[in-house]
């Protein structure tokens, strides 16, 4: 992967060493502080995990998305706040990859380059295929943006912003353009740091833009076409990488109630609450929910890997089965754990936070209900615009 680490170990070895003494041991205080967990993606950036995904002719190992939850998946196990980081950094890359130029590409390949999406809009909430950002053309081969947009994963952090707006052109018939602003655009502008409830070091803010001027060849791919783009490159990775980020939360969830479960209670020597046929039940129940989840991503997995005619189907499905078990799993967990779950030490209650941003993420449960009925139904997949 990258020139700072030491020859011989696999991608995995360093991946776990990473997570062991730099993730895992920050993972409170970000989430305390609410503070970006700047070392622990810069050290995945050295060790190449940053720009895994790249294409190799560019650079990079050219990874599948499958290779890419199992990071985001181990990592969310550790520190929610740096896996979403990395999550909606693979999510860029994965436009980046097909539509950028290739300085940025080697840029990314190389760990040196931070993205991240800005779709969802305050004005038009979870529907992020239809924005209401600008663009307009202007003398000299500018384009000028204008845009208020709301939770931009690692707002103020990244090094450019995968941008979506309306057509330059109404006539293209297209919903939506894409671009790629650099983070350092004048008139652009980051919001107060995110004081939230879960995913407190993700640095998600919203992010206003204000006679944003970028060239006309920061545009990724055909005017209007920005949301076919989307739907075949971004959303996938957003997708399934939301899956594996709700896996690890649920995986590290069960791992604390089986420890706690399964330790001796010191008012009864001996004796330990798995010893109870309700308590097994209920963790029973629980995990079969990460399992189902495991088995459906896995699934998911297959199927693009096949190209298997179900793949989008399953894709539209996964992120919704995922979010649904994680809150069902971290909620069933707290219940587990009793009072010593609200204490910070044990990391339950972090985990239980975290485990319920998938829900509400663009697209929301909700969202992928009517897409995955639209999808089976043989229906457009996105409503008509209002």
């Amino acid at each position: 992967m990258g020139d700072h680490t030491p020859s011989g170990d696999s991608a995995d070895d360093r991946l776990d060493r990473i997570i062991d003494e730099v993730v895992a041991p920050a993972a409170e205080e970000v989430d305390r502080a609410g503070r970006f967990p700047r070392e622990s993606v810069d050290a995945l950036a050295r060790a190449g995990v940053l720009g895994m995904t790249v294409g190799p002719d560019a650079g990079g190992q050219g990874a599948p998305v499958a290779d890419a939850a199992r990071v985001v998946e181990r990592l969310a196990g550790a520190c929610g706040s740096t896996a979403m980081v990395v999550l909606m950094h693979y999510a860029a890359t994965a436009v980046l990859d097909a539509h950028g130029p290739g300085e940025i590409r080697r840029a990314v390949a190389k760990g040196a380059h931070l993205s991240t999406l800005a779709f969802s809009e305050s004005g038009s909430g979870s529907h992020f295929w239809a924005p209401l950002s600008t663009a307009v053309a202007l003398p000299g081969g500018r384009i000028r943006l204008d845009a208020d947009k709301s939770w931009v994963t690692s707002a103020a952090e990244a090094d450019s912003l995968v941008w979506s707006s309306r057509p330059l052109d109404p006539g293209t018939g297209g919903a939506m353009t894409l671009w790629l602003v650099p983070g350092d655009c004048p008139g652009l502008r980051a919001g107060a740091a995110f004081d939230g409830f879960g995913l407190r070091g993700n640095g998600s803010v919203p992010v206003t833009a204000r006679e944003v001027t970028v060239p006309a060849t920061a545009r990724l791919g055909a005017d209007g076409a920005g949301l076919d783009i989307a739907l075949a490159t971004a959303l996938p990775c957003f997708l399934v990488l939301s899956a594996a980020f709700a896996l690890g939360v649920m995986e590290s969830l069960l791992t604390a109630a089986a420890g706690r479960l399964t330790g001796t209670r010191p008012a009864h020597p001996g004796r330990s609450q798995a010893g109870r046929s309700l308590t097994r039940d209920a963790f029973a129940r629980l995990r079969l929910r990460a399992d189902t989840t495991r088995a459906f991503l896995n699934d998911t997995l297959a199927t693009l890997g096949e190209g298997r005619p179900d793949a989008t189907l399953r894709v539209l499905q996964v992120k919704a089965v995922a979010a649904e078990a994680a809150a069902e799993v971290g909620d069933g967990v707290m219940r587990l754990c009793g009072g010593s779950a609200f204490r910070r030490g044990l990391g339950v209650e972090r985990r239980f936070r975290d485990a319920l941003a998938s829900r509400v993420m663009a697209p929301t449960t909700e969202a992928l209900y009517d897409f995955t009925a639209r999808a089976a139904l043989g229906l457009p997949l996105l409503p008509e615009p209002a």
